[in-house]
């Protein structure tokens, strides 16, 4: 019988396993066999506080794992196969069959960003190709790059980088923009983003970085190679829930609902990170929110009466 388990070791799951470890929960931590959330794709990070200079994202995902580890957070490099919430206590399976049960479940599973598909994007993910403009954009000042899509995730994006890009083209698939009419107004009327419509991105072209990307035309079937320096793909993003539906309250995108603070519609289930916030995704924020998953889900215990205090507990930190 745990007190905690945490499903999750991104940002938002090792740093809610580092508060419940020090609030002496003894958490055993689902890692996952792909360990580290999106991070982990990731090259460069710089927005990271406490980092004077860039540090790679699974060298940041490697540190924070250390440190919980080293104040007695307890690992298991599998993924959780099933979960069970009807009753508690929670019951947790792993890959290999075994069955973990536990008083209260933080859920830190993420999510991916949704993908072209091509068969060099994965290889060049960090490298020219990224899924997140205010997290790289940075690297593209006063460079050409590429937003693929139409909603508001990619008129977002594409305003994003507008700020910093010398070039910003506009990839999508039809001849009209899915997004809101506000924000398909401004990007329209930036001078620095232009429209490609009826066109998809068929490949990538770089070695070790992106050099250009070949576009079809959707109507003509022609294909012609632009030189850029970045592809930003903007198509949404798919929240890892899989395992809690029909369980958990999600909204129509199958992000998990908050009630109140990191609660969720099952008591003593908590949620953190991307796998509900939709808007910010950044590593900083799904570290605020395993913060606060874990204090809430300390609390709870408190107040249900399934732990007994010990004498001297470690302060959290502020």
């Amino acid at each position: 019988m745990r007190q905690v388990i945490v499903l999750g070791s991104g940002s938002a799951g090792l740093t809610a396993a580092i508060y419940a470890t020090r609030a002496a929960l003894h958490p055993l931590v689902f890692a996952g066999a792909e360990a580290g959330g999106q991070l982990m794709l990731t090259t460069d990070v710089e927005n990271y506080p406490g980092f004077a200079d860039p540090i790679l994202g699974p060298t940041l995902m490697a540190a924070m794992r250390t440190q919980a580890e080293r104040i007695g957070a307890e690992f298991i490099n599998e993924d959780a196969t099933a979960v069970d919430l009807t009753q508690r206590p929670f019951r947790v399976t792993s890959a290999n069959g075994q069955t973990h049960e536990t008083q209260a479940l933080i859920i830190a599973t993420g999510a991916k960003a949704k993908l072209l598909g091509l068969p060099r994007e994965q290889q060049l993910l960090g490298r020219g190709v990224s899924t997140c403009a205010t997290c790289d954009g940075f690297f593209f000042r006063g460079r050409d790059v590429l937003v693929v899509g139409g909603g508001d995730t990619a008129m977002e994006e594409a305003l994003y980088l507008a700020k910093l890009a010398q070039s910003v083209t506009v990839v999508h698939r039809r001849d009209q923009l899915k997004a809101s009419k506000i924000l398909a107004e401004r990007a329209r009327t930036n001078p620095t983003i232009s429209f490609l419509w009826s066109h998809a991105v068929a490949d990538l072209v770089g070695d070790g970085k992106v050099h250009a990307a070949k576009l079809k035309n959707l109507k003509t079937g022609q294909i012609v190679e632009r030189p850029v320096d970045g592809v930003f793909v903007a198509i949404g993003h798919r929240p890892n829930t899989d395992l809690f539906r029909g369980q958990l309250e999600m909204d129509d995108n199958g992000y998990i609902t908050r009630k109140q603070r990191s609660s969720t519609s099952v008591e003593g289930v908590f949620v953190a990170g991307d796998v509900h916030d939709h808007t910010y995704r950044q590593a900083v924020t799904a570290a605020g929110y395993g913060c606060e998953a874990a204090i809430d889900a300390d609390r709870w215990l408190q107040r249900q009466g399934d732990m007994a205090l010990p004498a001297h507990r470690s302060k959290t930190s502020s």
